[in-house]
């Protein structure tokens, strides 16, 4: 009998110490987002994408914007997981073909980082933690901050089409619509004055722009400005398809810089939302602040992109590592 209940004492420590074993793995396998997450199964992950991004910005320019672009139209998307990547199926359409992704562009860019990565590292780094380093490596190329940003994402199966709208503020977005979007991701007022400095470079397509040129000419508009908008966009109903476009900065374009604050206090924002930017009372302080220095919007939009980067990420054993950014994996 003593022999009998000690073997179900030893069985039952054995079973402590199994699920003891268990658990811990599971806490190791899901770490969440770390810094440098692939230090370990692939430690050049990161300066391959640092790589090819440069090269990539060196050969097209406009490619910054489009990472910039990128970090932001995914991320505010429910999650951080490259979805926007995703190309449309029979069953669903992709979020970069909706409305609200108009103007989004060079996706075939991000291919060609994966590609680099996973010749080093075959199933390893995810399309999202691509999107999101290479939107950090876009920019410094256009000036920016360089921001430490946590790895260690995992790739959505599914795109988002049917909630973009719910999530992404239109250009003709109140003030409130936009504030109250952005807290619910944790970003507050000035990170949220930080992020739309983005508009500090790249252009507007004239779509977006006549609204406020035609029939009459909105008279927020800077007056001095509006002879060089007209020229740009001469249409009232512009082809979506011609390169009719205003840079957003037209002294430094190709710079992300807080030249964008200065020019919507001096009334030169081509967005509604730019203009309700530099004139809504709890908005406009941190405006003329970061127009005053450049220290301190570089300060509030690193604040801001590291918490869009972390956004409800998938980690551990959700997703998977998609072997092609544009496509889930299939299933067997």
């Amino acid at each position: 009998m003593r022999k009998i209940m000690g073997a179900k004492v030893l069985f039952f420590f054995a079973l402590l110490s199994l699920s003891a074993v268990s658990a811990f793995a599971q806490d190791e396998e899901d770490q969440g987002l770390v810094m440098n997450f692939y230090k370990d199964s692939c430690p050049q992950a990161e300066d391959i994408i640092k790589e090819q991004v440069k090269l990539l910005y060196k050969r097209h320019k406009n490619t910054a914007f489009s990472w910039l672009r990128n970090i932001f139209h995914d991320c505010a998307v429910q999650s951080c997981d490259a979805s926007l990547l995703l190309d449309s199926t029979r069953r669903s359409l992709s979020e970069k073909e909706t409305d609200r992704s108009f103007g989004l562009r060079n996706f075939r860019y991000i291919e060609t980082v994966k590609e680099a990565v996973e010749r080093e590292c075959p199933g390893v780094v995810s399309c999202a933690d691509i999107l999101v380093l290479s939107a950090r490596e876009g920019i410094v190329s256009l000036g920016g901050p360089y921001i430490p940003l946590k790895t260690g994402r995992r790739d959505g199966r599914r795109s988002r089409a049917d909630v973009v709208e719910e999530y992404l503020p239109d250009h003709n977005e109140t003030i409130s619509g936009v504030l109250d979007r952005f807290a619910a991701m944790g970003i507050d007022t000035p990170g949220v004055v930080a992020l739309l400095g983005a508009h500090s470079v790249g252009r507007t397509h004239c779509v977006k722009l006549v609204h406020r040129l035609y029939p009459e000419v909105d008279p927020a508009l800077n007056p001095d400005h509006v002879p060089h908008m007209l020229h740009k966009c001469p249409d009232q109903i512009p082809d979506p398809k011609a390169v009719q476009y205003v840079r957003n900065d037209r002294g430094t374009p190709m710079v992300l810089d807080n030249n964008y604050y200065r020019n919507i206090l001096d009334n030169k924002g081509l967005l509604i939302v730019d203009h309700q930017l530099a004139y809504d009372k709890r908005t406009r302080p941190y405006v003329k602040k970061m127009a005053k220095s450049q220290d301190y919007f570089f300060k509030e939009f690193s604040r801001a992109i590291t918490l869009l980067s972390e956004n409800n990420p998938l980690t551990g054993s959700k997703g998977e590592i998609r072997k092609q950014c544009n496509l889930a994996n299939k299933l067997h």
